[in-house]
């Protein structure tokens, strides 16, 4: 039975390699040496040291092979165990290179390849010790007493200014392909949480709109063992009404029952009234359901219509719609000054809330990012976390009201610096109670 390596089992960060992937990629890249030297050395004719060469190549197989063997291939990997296979990895890879020319191999820029991956799994602390075990292994290769392996009687010999530009290139080619691979992993990594964070705010506002349909669930459920005991109660009270010891006990049962069949009957008739309020819910009621638990914060919340007409959309209440304009109106009433004011707007084929207050607005640096996650930050606070956040409100905000079919645009209020402006819009067709479910794209 395989057992899991012992350091894998432990280590900080997150284990985000399976085992499986380093194992395969390990393979390929045997597999690869083994059909270069098979090319250079026997259908070229080149000369080489043939023997160490391929001990270097039987060392990676055979180490590969114990590997998949031994240890369960689709158990994550540790940093500190994939730290030390890269490593290898960069070594094995730099003793061939060195045995082959060095500089002067075309095969050099390969060098490159474990230092993105490690970049791109690994903590910070280990990529970049990697990365200068590579540039060390990369320096070594200009000390190579091994030619370029090419025709008998025949040397290549590279010019040393070449040389010195071919280093110069693989090292600049290393930082930069170390960069951009740690940049895009991080921004992979934070968009993943930032998800996750917006998928259990939505549970969260989706469990909440239910609790009504629960409530009156179990006034049902409730409702035929109550009317048992009831009846039980009254048929005791009759037997002991006049019983000095347990009369009054019965009596107080039976209206204590009684009692507890008029709440469960209020909540079912709550229910039946409600139904179709709490289900749909017209743009004037869906705005002041936003509004409403931000006014004790500031009591100027102004909400004006234009062009307010008869016909104004009614749609099924949406937890997300809610809760996104209301993180929306939240950071809003955090950062103004006086006076909040929401825009309401609609016609036969669009609906636009546009939020807007008198704060400092938006930072210009910060502008062009709101909405992605862990960017946050106004005026003089911009990229600062506020009330113990991460700068995910407005990304959750934005998230899902898009998946409701709106459309976001940030800007600060004109003239400059006299508060942020938002606005949201949505084909009518998408805010009204008789279109299909929408879901996420």
């Amino acid at each position: 039975m395989r057992t899991p390596i012992p350091d894998m089992m432990e280590g900080e960060g997150r284990r985000t390699l399976r085992l499986e992937t380093l194992v395969r990629l390990r393979w390929l890249a045997a597999a690869g040496q083994v059909v270069t030297i098979a090319i250079v050395a026997f259908g070229l004719g080149f000369s080489m040291p043939l023997v160490p060469v391929i001990v270097l190549i039987a060392a990676l197989a055979v180490g590969n092979l114990v590997l998949a063997l031994r240890f369960p291939l689709t158990q994550r990997v540790s940093p500190g165990s994939a730290f030390v296979m890269i490593g290898f990895d960069i070594l094995q890879l730099s003793a061939l290179l060195f045995l082959t020319g060095g500089l002067a191999n075309p095969f050099v820029a390969l060098i490159s390849v474990p230092v993105i991956i490690s970049f791109t799994a690994l903590p910070l602390k280990h990529a970049l010790t990697l990365l200068g075990l590579a540039i060390i292994c990369v320096s070594g290769f200009a000390l190579t007493p091994f030619p370029l392996p090419w025709y008998d009687g025949e040397m290549l010999d590279v010019d040393p200014v070449l040389r010195l530009g071919i280093w110069i290139g693989i090292l600049a080619m290393l930082a930069f392909a170390a960069f951009y691979a740690r940049r895009i992993s991080l921004e992979a990594q934070q968009m993943a949480d930032a998800l996750a964070a917006t998928e259990l705010v939505l549970q969260r506002e989706q469990h909440l709109s239910e609790l009504d349909g629960l409530a009156a669930a179990a006034a049902h459920e409730l409702g035929t063992p109550l009317a048992t005991i009831l009846l039980v109660a009254k048929e005791m009270a009759a037997t002991l009404g006049t019983d000095e010891r347990h009369g009054e006990d019965v009596m107080l049962l039976v209206s204590q029952a009684q009692r507890c069949r008029e709440i469960l009957a209020r909540l079912t008739a709550m229910s039946k009234e409600d139904e179709a309020h709490m289900r749909l819910l017209p743009l004037s009621s869906l705005v002041e359901d936003v509004v409403a638990p931000h006014r004790p914060f500031i009591s100027n919340i102004e909400i004006i219509y234009e062009n307010a007409r008869e016909d104004e959309p009614v749609g099924i209440r949406n937890p997300g719609i809610i809760f996104g304009l209301g993180n929306i109106v939240e950071n809003a009433v955090e950062h103004a000054e006086e006076k909040v004011r929401l825009t309401v707007a609609y016609d036969d084929s669009t609906v636009t809330i546009v939020i807007e207050d008198d704060g400092s607005g938006y930072a210009a640096e910060i502008l062009p990012r709101i909405g992605d996650p862990f960017v946050s930050g106004r005026g003089r606070e911009a990229g600062t976390a506020r009330a113990g956040g991460m700068g995910l409100g407005l990304f959750i905000a934005k998230t899902l009201l898009e998946r409701s079919g709106a459309t976001l645009r940030f800007t600060n209020r004109e003239p400059e610096g006299s508060g942020a402006r938002i606005a949201v819009s949505w084909p009518r067709r998408r805010m009204e109670a008789d279109s299909a479910p929408q879901t996420a794209d």
